[in-house]
């Protein structure tokens, strides 16, 4: 974990985070960034995680900018030790974690279920997934160990019903949304909220790769979606269990 040097300013601006702790994974592009920079604005420390390093960076960069500090992790969420390891470092440096978004996914491709390769279904299933559940069983304590610990995960409008050449992705989506109102309904008694969001169609990467031939300009863009991040994320959230759909 290694932390951009710049110190964040108690009370600054009055935010609606102001003082929490948040984790996001994904955090260097899309709605990762765009949430890490929401959250930055309205007082969280944040503690951010994605595979680029510099693509981490550019975002520390920006966060300089606004005078907020992070906490910079580079990592493969593949790496199921390393997020036992980002567990222990939080507990070890901050005792508790206030926010966790599990944001980080991936598409896979769109064919024929049969003609999936396997190591890109298990690669889809790994990340949307295996690796959030990895990222529940680590910071768990540590969200319980919260005044108000909030966990957000992002979920896709894929699950509503099947849905043709979306194999892996969709399969994985509806298992994330099933594991969370799970973890929710664990939690239901704590001081824990759980949720996920549905951003719909967003101006993203991942977007314009499943709708290469899509104008993007008629998106909305990650930015637009991370007003609802901050509302789930605010010690005064009530919700749990839910599925938001933005819009």
């Amino acid at each position: 974990m290694t932390d951009s040097g710049v110190t964040a300013t108690p009370g600054k601006g009055g935010g609606r985070l102001e003082g929490r702790i948040a984790l996001i994974t994904g955090a260097s592009r899309g709605i990762g960034r765009a949430v890490a920079m929401r959250f930055a604005a309205e007082g969280a420390h944040l503690i951010l995680t994605a595979r680029t390093q510099g693509a981490l960076e550019e975002v520390d960069d920006e966060l300089r900018a606004l005078g907020r500090n992070a906490t910079l992790v580079p990592a493969d969420l593949t790496d199921y030790a390393t997020i036992d390891q980002m567990g222990a470092a939080v507990f070890e440096r901050f005792k508790r974690l206030d926010i966790l978004v599990g944001n980080a996914g991936e598409l896979g491709t769109l064919s024929p279920l049969a003609h999936t390769d396997p190591a890109t279904w298990e690669r889809v299933m790994a990340i949307n997934v295996t690796a959030n559940w990895r990222l529940i069983r680590s910071f768990d304590p540590l969200l319980r160990a919260s005044d108000a610990g909030r966990g957000i995960f992002v979920t896709s409008g894929v699950t509503a019903s099947p849905r043709a050449y979306w194999g892996a992705y969709a399969v994985s989506k509806t298992a994330l949304e099933m594991m969370v109102g799970i973890y929710a309904a664990e939690t239901a008694k704590t001081q824990v909220r759980v949720n996920l969001i549905n951003p719909g169609a967003t101006r993203t990467r991942m977007r314009a790769q499943a709708f290469p031939g899509e104008d993007p300009s008629g998106l909305k863009t990650p930015e637009d979606v991370a007003d609802l991040f901050v509302e789930l994320g605010e010690p005064t959230c009530i919700r749990n269990g839910e599925v938001l759909h933005w819009g």
